[in-house]
């Protein structure tokens, strides 16, 4: 169940996180933006509009919620499916009646 709602989280979050992207002023300088020049790809005095500090708001909770849902994969991954049927049924194994075998002449 949580790991259905993390889902669907994840989804909107991509979503959102394009949305954003797209909606910022693109630099238009090509690699030019990495030798400081003030029209980089945060300006001179770092990320100060509102859509970059949303853009980097919503990346980490995408990277959080990508982490939560890896855990929460491997964690139900390695459950086994035998494991989880007698857990559920909590059935015993029947025991086994053996019977004592006859003697022979030969053991006598």
């Amino acid at each position: 169940m949580t790991t259905s709602l993390l889902l669907i989280v994840q989804i909107v979050l991509v979503i959102i996180l394009v949305i954003a992207v797209l909606l910022q002023k693109s630099s238009s300088i090509g690699l030019g933006a990495y030798s400081g020049s003030n029209d980089s790809v945060f300006g001179a005095k770092g990320p100060n509009s509102f859509l970059a500090k949303a853009t980097f708001t919503v990346g980490l909770l995408f990277v959080i919620n990508t982490i939560t849902l890896g855990y929460m994969y491997t964690r139900t991954a390695q459950a086994s499916v035998v494991d989880d049927i007698v857990t559920k049924t909590n059935v015993a194994a029947p025991a086994v009646k053996t019977t004592p075998a006859k003697e022979t002449n030969a053991t006598k």
